[in-house]
């Protein structure tokens, strides 16, 4: 029961002041871990586009009364956009090797960047359990396709629980739980082979689909009879409304992608991502429409949810494939999206115990039970409504680290001091007040329309307008905002000459370490001292 017993091993090139700040997963990743390659980066925004809610994301626009010509420009502009703030940050985490909690550190303050990770936390545990029970839906689906009697299995549980002993039951949540947990163990490294897997399975099922819909409903019969029944300034809202969920969706892992590009060979290997993430998400939001209207021809109702889709069909084979394919889509988004996310950010609130992989067993504990994803499910639209509304503070977080590196540093950071929390990042009382300022300007305009979102009997008035453009809202208002505040009242103490680099470091570690000398660089980086120069002088 004593905490030192559950205490990392910690190794000797820890980054921090003391085993307290850092630990192997928090420190900067070494040559030797930097293997993902720009096929790796190909894979895995492959993978992370074939998910069910890319799919009923694209379905969805049509909800609204945007026509499929319409739905599918709003997906192309919103992925093109989050392509390039993608490629922004991700080159951040490339080039310094960092993850982003500590970088984050940086821009936000050490202190201040607790806020951006607990709250990514915080997200990251609640749908990691949403998304769990996504995946436990195809795994009835395999079974009732193997064993048609599996939807006659009698519930043993009162309509209280809000969830069954069947269908989508406990039964097959506990199986795809199971499933899903072994892979939470394997480290970032080897986990790119998951996605690649999926990358080449996936879209493969998926083209079948959408061949299955064009054969039983042909576009003339399922898409062309398929207008807009808005006009005026309706249209242009709900156009940018589903822009905005366009952005959403991956907002998130626009901010937090240097979790993953700090894996990279080299900066090139990612800007790939500039070009896949558009294709991918547009080609996998036309499928979703596709089969999504042919499946109202043929059944007579709009089926968003394409397991529900598949619960329709006769043919048991099939079925049992496209729920195959489902649930190998939503284990790699659910491990790259949530289970890694969390387990990163955790490394950083208790780094002298918890690491990568300590993290993804605490998020599946966590987000897979003690949360009851399907009580949130069942009873709380208004919760799951909060979430996705959350993208108010994404936009900013973005525009905040993507001007605070490349506009105000200029690329000039010192990456010893991000893990001393009395290193130049401290700002005043570890907290950057331009940020939590410019935190205050962006976000605020949104949270008339964010709560408007969550109860719509509450009234707001035009307000609400807003939200439907919050994401690239609140990205530009933050980098107008951030940009002039570090302009006008610059904080000296983190201007440099030139970046100094994990590499550094570690170049100077073993020149010191060669003539038996103990180095220890993060004390050097406090009241403005620049390290590079402290670097030299050490070595």
């Amino acid at each position: 029961m004593k905490a030192s017993y559950w205490s990392l091993e910690q190794e000797a090139a820890s980054f921090g002041p003391s085993t307290r700040w850092s630990n192997k997963d928090m420190d900067p990743v070494p040559p030797e871990g930097r293997t993902w390659t720009t096929w790796n980066y190909v894979a895995y925004w492959v993978s992370d586009a074939t998910n069910v809610a890319v799919w009923q994301l694209a379905s969805s626009m049509l909800a609204i009364g945007l026509s499929w010509r319409q739905a599918l420009p709003a997906i192309a502009v919103g992925h093109i956009i989050i392509a390039v703030v993608m490629v922004l940050n991700g080159t951040i985490g490339a080039r310094l090797h960092v993850a982003f909690p500590v970088l984050n550190r940086s821009s936000f303050g050490f202190w201040l960047s607790y806020f951006s990770v607990v709250s990514r936390v915080i997200l990251s545990l609640f749908w990691f359990g949403i998304q769990t029970y996504t995946g436990s839906e195809c795994v009835y689906q395999m079974l009732k396709a193997i064993w048609p009697s599996t939807a006659r299995i009698p519930n043993q549980l009162p309509e209280s629980a809000h969830i069954t002993t069947s269908y989508t039951g406990l039964m097959c949540y506990f199986l795809y739980w199971l499933i899903q947990f072994p892979l939470m163990l394997v480290s970032p490294q080897r986990i790119r082979h998951l996605f690649t897997a999926k990358s080449i399975i996936v879209p493969f099922a998926w083209l079948a689909m959408l061949i299955w819909a064009f054969v039983k409903a042909p576009a003339k019969t399922s898409l062309e009879p398929k207008h807009t029944v808005l006009s005026g300034s309706a249209l242009s809202w709900a156009w940018l409304s589903a822009l905005n969920s366009a952005l959403g969706i991956y907002s998130t892992l626009a901010v937090n992608i240097p979790d993953f590009t700090r894996y990279a060979k080299n900066e090139r290997a990612q800007f790939v991502q500039l070009l896949i993430i558009p294709t991918a998400f547009t080609l996998i939001g036309f499928i979703g429409i596709a089969v999504t209207s042919a499946g109202e021809v043929l059944y007579g109702e709009i089926l968003w949810d394409p397991l529900h889709l598949i619960d329709r069909w006769d043919n048991r084979a099939a079925a049992f494939f496209a729920a195959f394919s489902f649930i190998l889509a939503t284990l790699g988004t659910n491990i790259s999206a949530n289970s890694l996310s969390a387990a990163n950010d955790m490394t950083v609130l208790f780094p002298q115990y918890i690491n990568i992989r300590r993290g993804q067993v605490i998020c599946a504990v966590l987000g897979g039970w003690a949360l009851c994803p399907w009580e949130i499910l069942a009873s709380a639209p208004g919760f799951l409504s909060f979430m996705s509304g959350y993208t108010v503070f994404l936009g900013p977080f973005a525009g905040i680290m993507v001007v605070d590196y490349w506009i105000i540093h200029q690329g000039n950071v010192d990456v010893p001091a991000m893990y001393d929390p009395r290193g130049r990042y401290r700002y005043w009382n570890g907290i950057n007040w331009r940020a939590a300022v410019t935190l205050l300007v962006s976000v605020t305009p949104n949270l008339p329309g964010l709560i408007n979102n969550i109860n719509p009997r509450i009234g707001v008035g035009n307000a609400s307008l807003l939200f439907n453009i919050s994401w690239l809202f609140g990205f530009s208002l933050a980098a107008v905002v951030y940009w002039s505040l570090s302009t006008l009242f610059p904080a000296h103490e983190t201007f440099m000459d030139r970046a100094v680099l994990a590499n550094d470091m570690l170049n100077e570690k073993s020149q010191v370490d060669s003539y038996g000398t103990k180095s220890n660089i993060s004390h050097a980086v406090e009241d403005g001292t620049k390290s590079g120069e402290v670097v030299a002088a050490q070595v």
